[in-house]
């Protein structure tokens, strides 16, 4: 029985000492240390996400306006195209009137039996048309095409005699 007592006896002081260590000063601070230590990291990692975000937001903020100002001046582009094509369209018809009045064809054999019919030189010829005689025997060979204005000249030239073409040749 006195083992008994012995034991309940001890039981109650450690029980008693195991109150008085929870009320303790050392284990209250020991749990406090947790959890201030437990705050405060989170409070440093929710501060440095926040200056990771702000930058992020700075630099979307930054993309969007410079995407604005690309989709303005796209638009200003448009509009720039749109206007050239309407003036080109009505240019267009302009110079098909010109080449329509002008609607002269050229062959190389052409202006050969042409120059052999009024018994001219190239030299001559290109006398008369104002070009020079290489061009003359370029046109001749099929080299080159003459320009509009020479071919407007060419075609003169078809409409001319010998004796036409001797008196502007004196002139």
């Amino acid at each position: 029985m006195e083992a008994q007592e012995f034991t309940n006896a001890e039981a109650a002081k450690t029980q008693r000492r195991n109150r008085a260590a929870a009320q303790s000063p050392i284990h209250t601070s020991m749990a406090n240390i947790g959890t201030i230590l437990k705050s405060e990291i989170s409070r440093v990692a929710r501060k440095e996400v926040r200056g990771e975000t702000q930058a992020l937001k700075k630099s979307v903020s930054q993309y969007r306006s410079q995407i604005a100002d690309l989709k303005r001046r796209m638009q200003a582009l448009e509009q720039q195209v749109k206007r050239l094509g309407k003036v080109a369209s009505k240019a267009a018809p302009a110079q098909a009137e010109e080449e329509g009045a002008g609607n002269l064809r050229f062959s190389a054999k052409g202006l050969a039996a042409q120059r052999r019919r009024l018994g001219l030189s190239a030299a001559s010829v290109a006398k008369l048309l104002g070009v020079s005689t290489l061009s003359v025997y370029k046109w001749e060979g099929g080299k080159t095409r003459p320009r509009a204005k020479q071919i407007e000249a060419i075609a003169t030239l078809r409409g001319m005699g010998k004796r036409e073409v001797a008196q502007r040749l004196q002139e």
